[in-house]
Parts: C-alpha cells; sequence; structure tokens
C-alpha cells in the first residue's frame, strides 16, 4: 500500500518520463525511415509514369547494351564519349519502353510467345539477323540452331570453360529476345495510331496533283532588308502582342540553366618548351647516331613505342605518316611540333619495304613433358614436312585442326608493345615464302609454321618515333592556379566577375539553357561535380574554383537564372519578338505601298524587283533569290491561282513581300497518278506522324532525369 502511495505520489512525473521515453522510440524509428527514404531518394536516377530506377538498376542496363556492343562490333573497351552516348541511347530506350508498355496496357496490346515464335521461324526480323545463329547458306534466322544451342548451354554448366563463353552468346541472346518483344510492342501501337490516319483516293489524287503540277511565274518582290530596321517603331505593346500570339512556341518542358563562366586552360610556359625542346633534339642526336632505337624512345617518354616490327603507313599518328614517303632510309627529322594533338615530334625512318599485307598460314603447337621432348617432337614434325608429309594430317595427329588463316598487318602492327617472342613468330610468318616451313623454339614449346599464301603487297616502314605532349609543369600549373584562384577568391558577384575578368586577362562567357541531360560544361571534361553546383545553385550565386578537362582547365560559374518548366519569360526573348515585329510591321508598309497594284508594270513602279521563277510545285517550298529565303507561303498561293491569273493579294513571306502572275502550269514529265502509291505514300507520312506524338506522350510522362548527380 506504501508503495502504491508513492507511485500515485509521482504519477504525473511517471506519465511524464514514459511519455518521453515513447516519443524519443518513434521519434528515433521516424528518424531511420526519413533516413532511408533520403537514402533511397538520393539512388534515385530518374523517373518515367511514376516508375522510378536507381543507379544500380539503370548501370545494369548500361552494362548489359556495353557487352552487346562489344560483342556487335568486336571491341573492348569505349572512349568517354562513346559511354556518354551509350548512356543516353539506354536512357530513351527505358522511357519509351516506359511509355509505350503504359500505353499498351490501357489499349491491351501484348506480344504473346507465340508471336515470337512465329516471328523467329521466319528469321527475316533485323534484330535476328545480327545473331549467331544465321544459316549462312540461307542468310536467314535458323531456330534450330538457337534450339540446340539452348540444349548445348544447358549441358555446358557442368564445364567451366565451356559455361564462360556460353554465358557470353546466352546473355546476348537474352538481350536480341527481350529487345525482339519490345520493338514488336512498339511496332503495333506505332502502327495502330499510323491507321488512325486513313487516306483515300481523292487525299491522294490532291497529293499527288501538289507533288507534280508544275507552276511558271513572273514574281514582283520587295524584301523586308529594303527598309531600315531603326525606321521601324516598337513599343513593349507589340512585344507582348506578339508574345501572347505565339506562345505556345516559347513552351519549355524541360528545366534549364543560364550560367556564365569563365574558362582558363593551362599551357606550357616558355621554359617548360625549351625544357622538353633540349629532351627531344638529344633524342634526335641519339637516333642519328645509331642508339638503340626502342631504348632512346623509353627514356623521352615518347607516347608511341618503338616495336622494331615494319608497319603500314596506317599504324603510325597522321603527322608522322604524312613525312615517311619524303624520307630517305636512315634519316633523323629535324624536331617538328604539330598543333592539333600539341605535340612535339622527331622520326627516323630505319627501313623501308615491300611486304604482304596479308598472309595466309597454318601451324602445329607442339609441347611436351620437358622443353627438350617439345623439341625433339618438333624435330620430328618439321622433318616429316619436310619430307612431303601431308600438314593437316599431321596436325591431327597431334590434336589440332591445322586449318589455313589469315593474318593482316592490322591484326598486329597497332599494338603498343611487342615482346620478342611474338616478334620472332610475326617475323617469322612475315618472312617466309608461300609453302615455305619454319620449326621456331619458344619458352613453352615449338610451333610449326607453313605460309600457304601471301597478297596485296604494300610499302612497309620500320621507323623510330619520338612523339612528346607539351606539357606544363608542376610549377607553371601552380601559377596557374594561384592567379586564378585570386581572381575567383575577390568575385562574389556576377558584377565583379564581369568587371573583373579583363584585369586578370580573363574573358566571361555566356551560356543560355544549360540542360541538366548534358554531359559536361563549357565543352569541358570531368564536370559533374560543376554540373551539380549549377543545378543546386541559386541565380546570382558565383561558384569555387573546379579543376577539370584533362586536369588542364580551370574553371568558374555563375549562375545567372533558372528557366523552369512552363511559358518562358517574354524578357528573355525581346530580340526573337522584336525581329518577328519588325518583320510583320515592314510587311505591313510594303503592302500598303502595293494597294491597288495590279500588274506586273505597276509592281515595277513601286520599287518591286520582277523576277521569272519556275517549276513552283504546291509541296516544295520556293527558294526566292531576290530575298534570299525559303517561301512556303508563295508556293501554296501559286498551286491555287490559275494560268494567266495575276495574284488577288499581297503574299507574306519569310524575306519579303511579294505579287506574281502565273505564265504557265503543266503536269511535270512522265508522272502518271498510280492511286495505290501514292496512298501508300501518305500512310507512310501517317506512320511518321504517328512517331511524333510520342513525344506528346513524353511531355505528359512525368520524366526526371538526374543522371547528371552520377554520371
Amino acid at each position: 500500500m506504501a508503495a502504491l502511495g508513492k507511485i500515485r505520489k509521482r504519477g504525473v512525473a511517471l506519465v511524464c518520463i514514459i511519455g518521453l521515453g515513447l516519443f524519443a522510440f518513434i521519434a528515433e524509428e521516424a528518424f531511420r525511415s526519413c533516413e532511408a527514404t533520403k537514402n533511397q531518394q538520393r539512388q534515385q536516377i530518374g523517373e518515367v509514369l511514376g516508375n522510378k530506377i536507381n543507379v544500380q538498376d539503370f548501370q545494369a542496363l548500361v552494362d548489359e547494351y556495353q557487352d552487346v556492343l562489344k560483342i556487335t562490333q568486336n571491341r573492348e573497351n569505349f572512349s568517354e564519349e562513346e559511354l556518354n552516348q551509350i548512356k543516353d541511347q539506354v536512357w530513351s530506350q527505358y522511357v519509351n519502353e516506359q511509355i509505350i508498355a503504359n500505353e499498351a496496357e490501357k489499349l491491351g496490346l501484348t506480344v504473346t510467345d507465340e508471336e515470337l515464335q512465329n516471328i523467329m521461324k521466319e528469321g527475316t526480323n533485323p534484330m535476328l539477323m545480327q545473331s549467331p545463329f544465321v544459316n549462312q547458306q540461307t542468310g536467314r534466322f535458323d531456330v534450330t540452331m538457337l534450339t540446340k544451342f539452348l540444349d548445348d548451354y544447358k549441358k555446358a554448366g557442368s564445364n567451366p570453360q565451356l559455361a564462360e563463353s556460353y554465358q557470353t552468346i546466352y546473355k546476348y541472346w537474352q538481350f536480341i529476345e527481350k529487345q525482339l518483344r519490345t520493338n514488336t510492342l512498339a511496332q503495333k501501337y506505332q502502327a495502330l495510331l499510323s491507321n488512325c490516319l486513313l487516306s483515300n483516293p481523292i487525299s491522294a489524287k490532291m497529293a499527288f496533283e501538289g507533288q507534280n503540277t508544275e507552276s511558271d511565274i513572273q514574281l514582283a518582290s520587295i524584301a523586308y532588308s529594303s527598309i531600315n530596321d531603326n525606321d521601324v517603331k516598337v513599343d513593349d505593346k507589340d512585344l507582348k502582342a506578339k508574345y501572347d500570339e505565339e506562345k505556345e512556341m516559347f513552351k519549355q518542358d524541360v528545366e534549364s540553366r543560364d550560367i556564365k563562366y569563365v574558362d582558363f586552360q593551362v599551357v606550357a610556359s616558355a621554359a617548360d618548351r625549351k625544357e622538353l625542346m633540349k629532351t627531344m633534339t638529344d633524342a634526335a642526336q641519339k637516333l642519328q647516331s645509331g642508339a638503340n632505337a626502342a631504348e632512346v624512345a623509353r627514356k623521352a617518354q615518347s607516347q608511341f613505342a618503338y616495336t622494331g616490327m615494319a608497319a603500314t603507313k596506317r599504324a603510325y599518328p597522321s603527322d608522322i605518316a604524312a613525312k615517311l614517303d619524303s624520307m630517305a632510309v636512315g634519316q633523323t627529322s629535324a624536331v617538328f611540333e604539330t598543333a592539333f594533338d600539341n605535340t612535339l615530334n622527331v622520326v627516323k625512318l630505319i627501313a623501308k619495304t615491300q611486304a604482304p599485307d596479308s598472309i595466309e598460314y597454318r601451324q602445329i603447337q607442339v609441347g611436351g613433358a620437358t622443353v627438350e621432348a617439345a623439341k625433339k617432337t618438333a624435330d620430328s614434325i618439321y622433318t616429316a614436312l619436310k619430307a612431303g608429309a601431308d600438314f593437316e594430317q599431321l596436325a591431327q595427329k597431334y590434336g589440332q585442326p591445322g586449318t589455313k588463316q589469315w593474318l593482316t598487318s592490322a591484326m598486329y602492327e597497332n599494338s603498343s608493345s611487342i615482346d620478342e617472342e611474338s616478334k620472332t613468330y610475326l617475323a617469322a610468318i612475315n618472312n617466309l615464302a608461300v609453302n615455305d616451313v619454319k620449326n621456331l623454339e619458344f619458352t613453352q614449346g615449338n610451333i610449326i609454321l607453313q605460309v600457304t599464301a601471301r597478297k596485296a603487297m604494300v610499302d612497309k616502314y620500320d621507323a623510330a618515333v619520338i612523339k612528346h605532349t607539351i606539357d606544363f609543369s608542376k610549377q607553371t600549373y601552380s601559377e596557374a592556379y594561384n592567379k586564378f584562384s585570386q581572381f575567383v577568391s575577390e568575385n562574389k558577384t556576377i558584377e565583379d566577375m564581369e568587371k573583373n575578368a579583363a584585369k586578370f586577362g580573363f574573358k566571361v562567357t555566356p551560356r543560355q539553357d544549360l540542360f541538366n541531360y548534358e554531359h559536361n560544361v563549357a565543352n569541358l571534361r570531368s564536370t559533374r561535380e560543376t554540373m551539380k553546383w549549377i543545378f543546386d545553385a541559386k541565380p546570382g550565386e558565383v561558384s569555387p574554383l573546379y579543376e577539370c578537362g584533362n586536369n588542364d582547365h580551370l574553371l568558374v560559374v555563375a549562375l545567372t537564372k533558372i528557366n523552369p518548366v512552363g511559358y518562358r519569360d517574354m524578357s528573355s526573348l525581346k530580340d526573337v519578338l522584336k525581329a518577328e515585329v519588325i518583320r510583320d510591321k515592314k510587311f505591313e508598309q510594303i503592302k500598303a505601298k502595293l494597294a491597288g497594284v495590279n500588274d506586273l508594270a505597276a509592281a515595277k513602279a513601286k520599287g518591286a524587283r520582277i523576277d521569272a521563277v519556275n517549276q513552283i510545285t504546291f509541296s516544295a517550298p520556293v527558294f526566292v533569290q531576290a530575298t534570299g529565303a525559303s517561301e512556303p507561303a508563295l508556293a501554296g498561293a501559286v498551286a491555287a491561282a490559275k494560268a494567266g491569273e495575276f495574284s488577288k493579294h499581297v503574299v507574306k513571306g519569310n524575306g519579303g513581300a511579294y505579287l506574281f502572275k502565273v505564265v504557265k502550269k503543266s503536269n511535270r514529265a512522265g508522272a502518271k497518278f498510280d492511286a495505290a502509291q501514292t496512298e501508300a505514300q501518305l500512310q507512310m507520312q501517317a506512320t511518321q506522324a504517328a512517331r511524333i506524338f510520342m513525344q506528346e506522350l513524353y511531355q505528359k510522362a512525368g520524366v526526371v532525369d538526374n543522371r547528371y548527380l552520377f554520371f
């Protein structure tokens, strides 16, 4: 009872303590939940129709597509620019697939397994023709080859060596199958849209006449340029009226940024160039004196290693290749500069020879328990071949096919380095006469080699090349960095940056409409952090200093304006609107000047230029040389007029105002109306119009693209 009494006395305090404890527990869970949500958001690379995709899933799609390209293009890797293109292609495809899948679901469109099987049986789909399962005799996809491969793939699982190679092809096939299903669904949807736009014999007849009825005219023109812009008054009311008239043209579907930036490229100083010139001159002297070319190239840190193998001109940099034919064997060039790759260069032509560009050969690899055993077996094979034994039969005896294969210069001459054994092997192939046999001894065994054909004789050059970038020194970079850093620190506003740039020897460059799907700023590499800053900053802010490019550029950016989704602000369009208003007012002046004119003589008296313009059709805009403009409105007005008729009103064009008289109308020579063919053309145009409709779907899909945060 006493304990209960104490509890009652402290009841309020206990309730508060328990309440605080519960609040702390709930708050902690809420914090963890918020933190988890934020982490998920940080990993989201984009969104389409409310469906979010994270960076891991997107990267998996990129990797998949990369693997496919490596197989189809026989590539090992890709440049940064190529990788950016791959990421753009994958993103575009992902967005389109999401949009079409959403629309197809609403309409009940699907692609069944049976449809896919029928496409495979037919075997002519372009996607299938890119697969490894094309029958070389029929030139079509062979589903039986695929079935056999899938069976072999299952069996290969027990063999690790086979499993790896089979897995590569299997993944490639999975990609093709997935794309086949996706593309077929897209084609169904496109066909449905295009078939909503119907053609008929009447519209076909009109289209044919528009394409093939030609008009010859006498044209009276007065160019807008004949009136001085300063003589046309434009006020804000005019600009507002033009803005309201064309407002839909100024709709922006993706947010963008306007920036101003200062980019400074660090280059080698005079002292840096002098030091490099000393190195290059020394290398030239050593080459001329007959020093080991490979050693000279290595010590001079040449970008182009010396392999000692003769190669065609295509194996050399273009500036080096351009000099080879004019050099004598044994000659060493003076040091010369190449601007396009910013290098100093020296080249010595060691030898020049005529050699086959393609060589057919076959070989037998010989191994053994010991090197001596391998040598003994190889000697036996070599002796048998010299005595007239059949090469393929001997090869098969030692578990090898011995089939002929081609070696081309391009397969080895672009290698940055070739080891001694490889050099010996390639030299033997290049130097052997047709049907000659050679026994080559290597560390791991012997190779019996026979050349069976040589063709396409070309010039080959053995040249030592010293190519070195004109690099800046650490001291030069440090001085440039300190100068640029001082400039950035002294300019906290855009106005200060613009005012002080010239004092430091820098230039401020404006850039309008930078979008977050772009891969760089100011056409510089390694500007991802700069992109992040731009799309997180507020107007008027100036960025910190960024080091970018190939570690040779210094960059500072100021954000001047955010252009949100919606209609562009009229203030940013004043120049465009003013040009349109001036054109409109000039037309009104010319129109008033030509009022009442009903023949060419009267038009000429009013200052118009008279020209003959022939073969005008409705379907193609006419280009008027007198005004330097393409004029679709004039083509339409001429098509509507009859032969001998003078235009009923002044035509407003892009480059001037026009009156005309139709001299003659005729059908294009040899043109015959084919209703079915013309309707098919119109149907194709409808299909193209249906593709344009995809842009409308994109705008309504709520696409969010955050790739700039990750790539």
